[in-house]
């Protein structure tokens, strides 16, 4: 191999054959030495195997528009697994109910989601997607006054239920002082409504309102929450389930 040198040279001294075993060795061992290992982390794609096993979760869903509940199974995958860049991400989605009017679309829809999961990347958008869809039969009232528009929108609840358990979505409720003030707003309808009210029917449907934790049988529905749970306090709309106000 042919050295340029390019400074002067100013001292030599010949090396002896010993030495220069040593030398080459050195340079041999530095030369073959790994590389300082970084940590491989894995992130969720196409070609990532489906593992033997994966952990999953089922929420329930009933609708008055059916006698048989739905099952939504969400499987997740755990990604570097026993490193600090652990995470736990959904990888297929499965529907059971033993109502087969909705089979076709729901097995349709179950394989897109999968699809979508596995592909990897930022899901969340799926919720807000399906929350969109309205059936043109029109919508139903669930327990607590929640309007839902759909089917399609409950999956999406279930959805994001479950990327909320597994962090994918950040739940930024009210604090603490905003409940406490729709609490204390609540209280003062209710003793309004109570006093206003002559009949004992309506003190005992007050009671069932509160044992079932339902809102006030007068308020209106929320354009924000779909909750019905809008009531007029003081000249403003204020919502007793999201805090929407239109007074600020």
């Amino acid at each position: 191999m042919t050295i340029e040198i390019k400074n002067k040279i100013v001292a030599y001294e010949v090396v002896s054959d010993d030495a220069a075993g040593v030398v080459k060795e050195k340079s041999a061992e530095s030369s073959t030495a790994p590389e300082k290992e970084s940590a491989e982390i894995i992130q969720m794609h196409e070609k990532l195997e489906r593992p033997d096993m994966l952990l999953g979760s089922t929420y329930k869903i009933k609708t008055p528009q059916s006698e048989h509940a739905l099952y939504i199974t969400i499987n997740d995958v755990l990604l570097n697994q026993g490193t600090e860049h652990e995470l736990r991400r959904p990888y297929e989605i499965f529907i059971n109910s033993k109502n087969m009017d909705h089979f076709q679309w729901i097995v349709a829809l179950t394989r897109i989601i999968s699809a979508v999961f596995r592909k990897g990347g930022d899901a969340t958008f799926l919720v807000d997607e399906l929350r969109s869809v309205f059936d043109p039969r029109g919508g139903y009232f669930k327990k607590g006054g929640k309007y839902k528009p759909s089917l399609v929108c409950e999956i999406g609840d279930a959805i994001e239920c479950h990327m909320k358990m597994i962090g994918m979505i950040k739940d930024n409720g009210m604090d603490d002082c905003q409940k406490q003030m729709l609490d204390a707003k609540r209280k003062e309808y209710e003793a309004i409504h109570c006093k206003d009210s002559a009949t004992a029917g309506a003190g005992t449907e007050k009671t069932e309102n509160n044992e079932t934790g339902e809102f006030p049988p007068n308020a209106q529905l929320c354009n924000k929450c779909n909750t019905k749970a809008v009531i007029s306090m003081d000249g403003c709309m204020t919502c007793l389930s999201c805090g929407d106000s239109k007074c600020g």
